[in-house]
């Protein structure tokens, strides 16, 4: 586990960096490897994308100065369309990247995928490969799975796995009322609540199932009308950014006395929407939690102190994890190469052990239950200044959340 001081090696001369680090990936010291940051930097997600650019680039910053290798973080604003991010990424292959990173929506995200696809079948030896650390739709590595492709999050029925097992350990859980934006991870959060509740929890009854225009509802107290009227004593959501912050606000303003499962409450600009309201009642089914200790609670402190607001995207740091240990492996940036070398690849991340699975790509990982709460001595982390916390509620180990998959990966020969 790293300690503070990892986080500050930038001070050091680069040849003590890497004595210190084991000399990992020491035969690519000095090469640069440009990622293409592919996500909102305007509009109604901006908040969130410019939080996970500077996610990017201070994990980079860390990567660079314990490895060797020079990482660069660039964004290209694709406003969280699909047709834009098509776009950006012609200008970003144009310009020399062969890295994108991406993860707010799903529907860039399958975008890019059969984009890379076309591009790196078309032009052998300029190949582009893509991280996804938080595009969750379940069929990015079931049907349209691709080699180029590597996702850094858990899935939505990963996630929905999980959550439904803390559930079945919540008897006031009975009746459920499940809310999304219409898009493709909506449906999925829907589409597997519904199967899971039934499978594992069959006592519980769904009483509700809705979903919305994504990014242009700005009064959700329609909404929270029919929750009310449902009679549901907990709400399923897999909103996140403005739609979430909107949706719980409405509830408060509404008294909605139910308990909330979510997937990404403790993402930037949320948790201030929350304030001291539904303490014990909004819990999040993540990669990490506010006061998760050892090297996410180093990097936590280290990105308040430079940017003077919350990180929240831990699965950013999955992305370095697993890159720096493949540069290492494949001895070698090529993207070819350390695409190769991702696959099956166990590293030590700030959660413990993390696999890359090689069927499909996707990373097995814990995943953390916790519970908004006031802060207190054993999570006294103040997420954005509210007086407020995450505390860790369960721990659910990776084959918890663990799907089988149905891909059928084409690789380059």
């Amino acid at each position: 586990m790293a300690t503070r001081r990892s986080w500050t090696l930038t001070s050091l001369t680069m040849g003590a960096a890497l004595l210190l680090h084991g000399g990992l990936a020491f035969a690519q010291a000095g090469e640069t490897v440009k990622i293409a940051f592919i996500d909102p930097q305007s509009g109604p997600f901006a908040n969130i994308g410019q939080n996970i650019l500077r996610t990017f680039q201070l994990a980079a910053e860390r990567s660079s100065a314990k490895t060797g290798v020079k990482y660069e973080v660039t964004a290209f604003d694709n406003k969280a369309s699909p047709q834009e991010t098509l776009n950006v990424l012609k200008a970003a292959i144009d310009q020399g990247y062969r890295y994108v990173a991406q993860g707010n929506g799903s529907g860039a995200a399958a975008a890019l995928i059969d984009a890379i696809n076309k591009h790196n079948e078309r032009n052998p030896g300029k190949e582009v490969v893509f991280f996804n650390y938080a595009a969750v739709d379940p069929e990015l590595t079931n049907a349209k799975c691709s080699f180029w492709h590597f996702r850094f999050d858990a899935d939505t029925s990963m996630k929905m796995e999980a959550m439904v097992t803390a559930m079945t350990e919540d008897p006031s859980v009975k009746k459920v009322y499940v809310i999304g934006q219409n898009y493709a991870h909506g449906h999925q959060v829907a589409q597997y609540t519904k199967e899971i509740i039934k499978r594992k929890a069959p006592n519980v009854q769904v009483v509700g199932d809705e979903l919305h225009p994504i990014g242009q509802v700005k009064d959700f107290a329609p909404y929270i009308a029919k929750i009310k009227q449902s009679g549901a004593d907990t709400v399923v959501t897999g909103n996140w950014g403005q739609d979430l912050s909107l949706l719980i606000k409405a509830a408060k303003d509404a008294g909605l006395d139910a308990k909330w499962y979510t997937y990404y409450a403790g993402a930037q600009g949320t948790p201030t929407a929350i304030g001291n309201a539904l303490s014990g009642k909004i819990t999040s089914m993540y990669g990490s939690y506010s006061n998760l200790p050892g090297d996410y609670t180093a990097f936590r402190d280290a990105f308040k102190a430079k940017y003077k607001q919350d990180f929240s995207t831990s699965t950013v740091l999955h992305v370095f994890a697993v890159l720096d240990a493949a540069i290492a492996k494949a001895k070698s940036t090529d993207p070819v190469k350390v695409a190769r070398a991702m696959e099956g690849l166990t590293v030590r991340s700030y959660a413990g052990e993390v696999t890359m699975r090689a069927a499909d790509h996707q990373l097995q990982q814990p995943l953390f239950f916790a519970t908004w709460q006031k802060t207190d001595a054993k999570n006294p982390y103040n997420v954005e200044d509210t007086g407020n916390t995450f505390a860790l509620t369960k721990m659910y180990p990776s084959y918890v959340s663990s799907t089988p998959t149905s891909c059928q990966m084409k690789r380059p020969s």
